[in-house]
């Protein structure tokens, strides 16, 4: 799963330089260049690990990470107003839709949010969960954070 995380990223990474006008060739970022951070506890419930940032060169828009969620860590109820993509690279956890009931998602699903769509996801109870995630910025803002999610 490692390979395939490092592939999807590489792929994300390539598609950013597709239209930047101002970065010429290949650009590599050395993961060891960044640091990892915890999830803002505002943010997030649990032990939540954000990896390798990612946003591409003006004019493109797209922002990501690689987010690793402890057992039972999950996000707070947020929106993205372009909407999001998930691929879930390693475990188990759970999307949930606003008043629709929580989905299973697990090592190589493709989750596509749409844009506005209130939500929430992370590991299950019992199972870790990494996932990328990848946005795209309206007027330099990729998502609107709101309340936690209850248990």
């Amino acid at each position: 799963m490692k390979m395939f995380a490092a592939t999807a990223i590489g792929l994300s990474l390539w598609a950013m330089n597709l239209n930047a006008s101002d970065t010429p060739g290949v650009t590599v970022v050395a993961n060891s260049t960044q640091a990892s951070t915890e999830g803002a506890p505002e943010h997030f419930t649990g032990s939540v690990r954000v990896d390798a940032p990612f946003a591409g060169s003006p004019p493109s828009r797209i922002r990501g990470a690689t987010v690793t969620f402890a057992p039972g860590a999950r996000t707070a109820w947020h929106t993205h107003p372009l909407g999001q993509t998930l691929i879930v690279t390693e475990g188990t956890g759970l999307v949930q839709e606003a008043g629709k009931p929580a989905q299973l998602i697990k090592a190589g699903d493709t989750v596509r949010i749409a844009p506005n769509v209130k939500h929430w996801h992370g590991a299950t109870a019992t199972t870790g969960m990494t996932h990328i995630a990848i946005t795209e910025a309206l007027d330099n803002k990729t998502v609107d954070w709101l309340e936690q999610v209850g248990d």
